[in-house]
């Protein structure tokens, strides 16, 4: 199952991994205007194996990482209750994060550049690392 990477519990009220598969369609939903995660996977050209997180750039990574933690402070904030409701809730700080990117002029996270896989940049990286210490 892909989930940010940050401390980010399924909440009480999501309570099974299909539960949880589900809540975060509602805010992938809300913030990509429509979208659910086989959606954005298809809008990115990736193959079945790679994971859509990890080829979003800065931009696209902070907007769902904002979505993310916004939902978790406002269903412990408001004291959500149900699957339900904690869907809706995710859908709506979803969507709210959109209205302002398009508020502020942004490219909406589906139109954001296809970025570089992070496994690709990392071996990149550890391939350069050596080189630099000579």
């Amino acid at each position: 199952m892909e989930k940010l990477r940050i401390p980010f519990h399924p909440f009480r009220s999501v309570e099974t991994p299909r539960g949880f598969a589900i809540f975060q369609n509602h805010g992938y939903k809300g913030l990509y205007g429509g979208m659910i995660k086989t959606d954005i996977h298809r809008n990115k050209g990736l193959k079945k194996s790679q994971q859509i997180l990890d080829y979003m750039g800065s931009t696209e990574l902070a907007a769902n990482l904002f979505r993310a933690t916004q939902t978790e402070e406002k269903l412990k904030r408001d004291k959500v209750q149900g699957q339900g409701r904690a869907n809706k809730t995710h859908y709506e700080v979803g969507k709210k994060v959109r209205s302002t990117i398009a508020e502020l002029g942004g490219t909406m996270p589906e139109d954001l550049p296809f970025a570089e896989s992070i496994k690709k940049v990392e071996k990149q990286l550890q391939k350069q690392a050596p080189k630099q210490i000579k």
